[in-house]
């Protein structure tokens, strides 16, 4: 039996661009050819994917890092490098994913056809042959791969069932579950018995089939995380009708009435809109009630605050048929209505950063710290170990103003200057001896 994962965290980082080239053309009677340095290739994508026949993010917890392919290089004669290939990690339907740092919601892939791109690869460097001018005819640097983005993601799995067993632990979720699919949960005579949730595809006829999940024990306090709180609550939000089982044998010793009600309380603690779902109560195990009459008063006390109620027993099968009908037609009536505005997720275009924006401070350690998109893009994109780049950046800083902010704002010769991940010595001169 495989283990059910539900929660996870990864590190997942899209392909480097490939770097350009520096090469010139060599061809006979032409001693001087000119630069012909390819571009490099844009590196690969990372894309989460709905597999439909995925039921929990368990290979992720075998491997917790995830990377796409790297641009290939440029090369000579004008030729550019293949792209990386994209990164496509499947996951189950019912998939939230979630930038670990921030919070935000980059995905929720709900649609059995359902795809995201969650980072972007980076932009291949520019060859040489993009740098030459009337002054510059032979220019011997190129640009180095854009990095590609990276972040540490956390993936939700939240179940895609139609109905819902709600019940405290032990009432008879599993055996119902079990009477009514295929699904074999394990079942035992003890709190907790269901750490994980448990998919059944009940078939009451040809073409008339929903999916039902048996879902972990609630207890008092889950809604603040107590027990298997939000692990379980997580489950019942996509969840379109509820099926509450109170056990009415009389083992247990629990009022019936007041878990029914401690477990209302803490979905409307949770979740309003699960608290307004709708719901069917199922009074199980009577097959150890020796007077049904005892039942009455329960019963109406639930019909009077507007609940449909069966008596049923899952061990023995009794009254399942008629309550699985009721659950089939109801959830009939609810896919005619449209979805909550709040499941409607809509992700917002990517909003295009000037890359002439940035701004200079400094930091408790007094170095100087240049933020901003254009910079760090440029600085990462420059091959620091090649004097003719590192002059072409140059340029760009005193261009922009960077330097002459430095100079305004206090910078001495020497003093450390961070752009992205890289760390200059600040130096103010201007220098063309490698033009």
């Amino acid at each position: 039996m495989s283990m059910f994962v539900d929660h996870v965290e990864v590190e997942v980082k899209a392909g480097d661009g490939g770097n350009g080239a520096v090469t010139f053309r060599r061809e006979k009677y032409v001693p001087h050819g000119g630069p012909n340095g390819g571009d490099g290739g844009r590196g690969g994508d990372v894309i989460f994917e709905v597999e439909p026949h995925l039921s929990t993010l368990l290979d992720f917890r075998f491997n917790r890092h995830y990377k796409a392919q790297r641009g290939v290089d440029g090369s000579g004669k004008d030729c550019y490098g293949k792209h990386g290939d994209d990164l496509i990690l499947k996951v189950p339907p019912g998939t939230a994913v979630y930038d670990s740092d921030t919070g935000d919601l980059l995905a929720d892939l709900t649609a059995l056809d359902a795809r995201q791109v969650v980072l972007k690869g980076g932009s291949g460097g520019r060859g040489n042959a993009h740098f030459a001018n009337s002054v510059r005819q032979a220019p011997k640097f190129a640009e180095q791969g854009e990095p590609g983005e990276a972040r540490n993601i956390r993936l939700e799995l939240k179940l895609l069932a139609d109905v819902g067993l709600l019940g405290y632990p032990s009432v008879g979720k599993s055996t119902l579950i079990a009477a009514v699919s295929a699904a074999r949960p394990k079942i035992a005579d003890y709190p907790f018995t269901t750490l994980i949730p448990n998919l059944g595809v009940v078939s009451i006829e040809p073409q008339k089939s929903f999916v039902m999940a048996d879902l972990p024990g609630l207890i008092e306090g889950a809604s603040e995380g107590i027990g298997l709180g939000h692990q379980f609550l997580r489950h019942v939000e996509r969840t379109r009708l509820l099926v509450h089982i109170l056990d009415v044998g009389g083992l247990s010793g629990r009022d019936p009435l007041e878990d029914f009600r401690i477990i209302n309380r803490e979905l409307e603690l949770y979740s309003d809109r699960m608290s307004k779902l709708a719901q069917v109560v199922a009074l199980n195990k009577m097959d150890m009630v020796t007077d049904p009459s005892e039942i009455d008063a329960l019963q109406s006390a639930l019909e009077i605050e507007g609940h449909r109620v069966f008596r049923i027993s899952a061990a023995t099968h009794e009254g399942l048929k008629p309550l699985l009908y009721y659950v089939w037609e109801r959830l009939e009536e609810v896919r005619m209505e449209p979805p909550p505005a709040e499941e409607i997720v809509v992700f917002k275009a990517e909003i295009k950063e000037d890359y002439r924006k940035w701004e200079v401070t400094r930091d408790e350690e007094g170095v100087w710290v240049v933020t901003g998109r254009g910079m760090e893009r440029a600085v990462s994109m420059t091959d620091i170990n090649n004097d003719f780049a590192v002059y072409r950046l140059q340029r760009t800083l005193e261009t922009s103003g960077v330097h002459k902010k430095l100079r305004e704002m206090g910078a001495k010769e020497g003093d450390a200057v961070r752009i992205g991940t890289t760390i200059f010595d600040y130096e103010d001169e201007e220098t063309d001896r490698y033009r």
